[in-house]
């Protein structure tokens, strides 16, 4: 992360001086080059203060039929148990996170606090919520205990609307070969995101 900024910065210091030389050879568009170099350098700030806000991870659908609150909690905890949120590592605040969701606050303030109850998160005075020393086996196990209910309950549907065991066995490894490899996990999506943000 430390190297990705300091790219940015070599490259947003490169740029202004290629803007600052123009400014002295066209003297014909002063006014309108200076707009634009204010212009790049706000943009510029905007995105990295983006870019050290905002946890790419987060993929937010209120149509799924699982509750928003919900969908917060599961995806810190996924993404504690792939290690994209390490221990100690601090969250945005919920004014913050609130702001680019779209999300209403009590919403975001009532997953926190789930995950504070879990045992995922904790409250550090004078900075906000930070992801707890022993929090990565619980995730872990979470994540696990999470996919086996959604699997059974799958499962018992398939059986109760008629379908054999090996008949199941067979729709599942298709879908299995079918998707493997083309699912993003919430780290790529990240660096995905990142690497964008860098290069753009």
């Amino acid at each position: 992360k430390r190297k990705l900024k300091l790219k940015l910065k070599l490259n947003l210091i490169s740029n202004l001086k290629s803007q600052i030389s123009n400014l002295r050879f066209s003297q014909k568009k002063n006014i309108d080059i200076a707009v634009e170099l204010v212009y790049y350098l706000a943009v510029t700030l905007a995105l990295l203060r983006f870019r050290r806000e905002k946890p790419m991870f987060f993929s937010i659908e209120p149509t799924n039929g699982v509750a928003i609150y919900e969908q917060i909690v599961r995806q810190v905890k996924f993404a504690v148990a792939e290690q994209t949120l390490k221990s100690g590592q601090l969250l945005p605040s919920v004014r913050v996170l609130s702001q680019q969701l779209a999300i209403n606050p009590n919403t975001i303030n009532r997953a926190f606090q789930q995950l504070q109850a879990d045992g995922v998160l904790e409250s550090i005075r004078g900075k906000g919520l930070a992801v707890c020393a022993d929090a990565l086996a619980a995730c872990i196990q979470s994540r696990r205990q999470l996919i086996t209910e959604r699997f059974k309950s799958v499962i018992i549907e398939a059986l109760h609307a008629g379908l054999e065991a090996d008949e199941l066995q067979a729709l599942v490894s298709q879908q299995i070969q079918s998707l493997a490899g083309r699912v993003e996990t919430i780290s790529s999506t990240q660096v995905a995101s990142t690497d964008k943000l860098v290069q753009g």
